[in-house]
């Protein structure tokens, strides 16, 4: 499985409000309320929650999300990949997993992209998509 963080990227981080409190770990609304900062379980478990249509799998148990960065403002960056590049959900799958994101409280933004290096292999299954796949 990927090792995910929640370092930003260089560059990425957006400035505070002036007027918050100094909690880098805290996002804020207009009103100047706290929404909780999405931890990376939190982001997992919402990945988790889209399926390759084609495999009774979810996509992170597939070893299809290569990096998961949080950013102290709650923007989310993810790269994925597809079993294959001709992949007929090439397109629906990005979109979904942008969709679960955006759920998770304190999630500000989510930037999905499909990459294609390293290309995927069955060797980057979780044990769990190993087991329903009875792969062993």
């Amino acid at each position: 499985m990927p090792e995910l963080t929640n370092e930003p990227e260089p560059g990425s981080e957006n400035s505070a409000r002036d007027d918050a409190p100094p909690d880098t770990h805290a996002a804020w609304t207009p009103d100047g309320e706290t929404v909780p900062h999405p931890t990376q379980d939190a982001l997992i478990d919402a990945i988790a929650t889209v399926y390759d249509p084609e495999i009774p799998v979810n996509i992170y148990e597939l070893g299809l999300i290569y990096l998961v960065e949080i950013s102290d403002q709650g923007a989310v960056k993810v790269e994925m990949t597809l079993t294959a590049p001709g992949c007929p959900s090439a397109q629906e799958l990005p979109v979904q997993v942008r969709e679960a994101l955006l759920q998770v409280p304190g999630v500000t933004s989510a930037d999905v992209e499909t990459v294609w290096y390293p290309p995927w292999t069955p060797d980057l299954m979780g044990e769990g998509a190993r087991l329903a796949l009875n792969m062993f």
